[in-house]
């Protein structure tokens, strides 16, 4: 027993005995006028603590400056707008429209063109100015001399751009950028893509696809046969077929022999009608004489007509001819229209009136 308690002794003295380590031991600097008395006391002061404890006091602090620790902001300076190239390398003209009267164009040719242009004309390169010439080619595929009608604009020598008063809404347009010449020859450059100004007013054109209800359609017939606002129902429609295949609504073209309107087997209601119009329409200056068939019409104030005719079958010749206002120009544009209309009627017997009793 005396034994073991020695041994515990030997064990609890250890223990509380700190712990030294040679290789963190640091020996204070002597100073001058120290004696070694002195330097012993103050070696015990400065021993440090023990080698686990100061590794894991650094670490707590370098967790805790993590923690709360704010990376740094990096300012990038902001770049400043940069202006739109002057060119692109490529020949081009675009215009556009503005409103019903003006269009917008803008232009670039290459110094290489210009070389080119200077070497092919020579002399007269220095002489030529500068110009654009608007055509009007409403209603037409443009193939670069059939417009029908153009006008120049000379231009400032440095101009790549230029709005343009066409004077006409509702029309087509197509820009040449080029030279003209002193003996009056146009020289193109570059051509523009074709734009289409729009009226500036209510559209004249009326969609044909749009149907009217039956009791509209009623209405407006039923007041022109003197029926009344409210002529609705089967008097209305016994009223109307009855003119339908008496030949009182139709028109020459329409009661002709081809027509399919027939009339209709004695006892039986089942009935169809199908006729086909003919619409003729174009455009032309405002001040120009027009003749449809040799008939002259009158035109809408922007040079626009539209014409409306039953079409019977057979063939249909509609010359339509405008004269200039100048009488110098007459041109003439002749529709050729055929129509030709196949009616089948199939009417199958019906059952003897014994079959139909047996079968009851």
């Amino acid at each position: 027993m005396a034994m073991m308690r020695r041994v515990k002794e030997k064990i609890k003295k250890i223990i509380k005995r700190p712990a030294r380590s040679k290789k963190t031991a640091v020996k204070p600097a002597r100073k001058k006028g120290v004696t070694r008395s002195q330097g012993k006391h103050l070696s015990a002061q400065t021993q440090p603590a023990p080698v686990q404890k100061e590794t894991l006091g650094l670490n707590e602090v370098a967790i805790e400056k993590t923690k709360f620790s704010h990376p740094q902001v990096r300012r990038v300076q902001r770049a400043l707008p940069q202006d739109l190239p002057g060119g692109y390398g490529k020949d081009r003209m675009i215009l556009q429209v503005r409103d019903p009267w003006w269009l917008h164009t803008y232009w670039e040719v290459t110094l290489a063109t210009w070389d080119s242009l200077k070497q092919r004309l020579k002399d007269m390169f220095h002489g030529a100015k500068k110009s654009l010439r608007v055509y009007d080619v409403s209603h037409i595929v443009f193939n670069g001399n059939n417009a029908h009608r153009y006008f120049d604009i000379e231009l400032a020598h440095d101009a790549n751009n230029w709005y343009i008063d066409t004077g006409g809404p509702g029309r087509s347009w197509v820009v040449d950028y080029g030279l003209k010449l002193a003996n009056g020859e146009f020289v193109t450059i570059v051509r523009s893509n074709v734009v289409q100004t729009p009226l500036d007013g209510p559209s004249w054109v009326t969609d044909e696809e749009w149907m009217v209800p039956d009791e509209m359609f009623g209405r407006l017939y039923g007041m022109g046969f003197g029926m009344g606002h409210t002529s609705m129902g089967k008097a209305w429609q016994e009223r109307m077929k009855k003119a339908l295949f008496s030949g009182i609504l139709s028109s020459p073209g329409i009661s002709s022999a081809g027509s399919p309107v027939k009339k209709r087997a004695k006892g039986r209601n089942f009935w169809l009608v199908v006729d086909c119009e003919l619409i003729v329409y174009g455009a032309t200056e405002p001040d120009a004489a027009v003749t449809v068939q040799g008939k002259p019409i009158q035109l809408r104030p922007d040079g626009t007509f539209t014409m409306r005719y039953a079409l019977p079958d057979g063939k249909q010749v509609i010359p339509v001819q405008a004269t200039s206002s100048d009488k110098i120009e007459v041109r003439t544009i002749t529709p050729v229209v055929t129509r030709q209309t196949h009616t089948d009627i199939a009417v199958k017997e019906e059952p003897a009136q014994d079959h139909v009793a047996a079968a009851v």
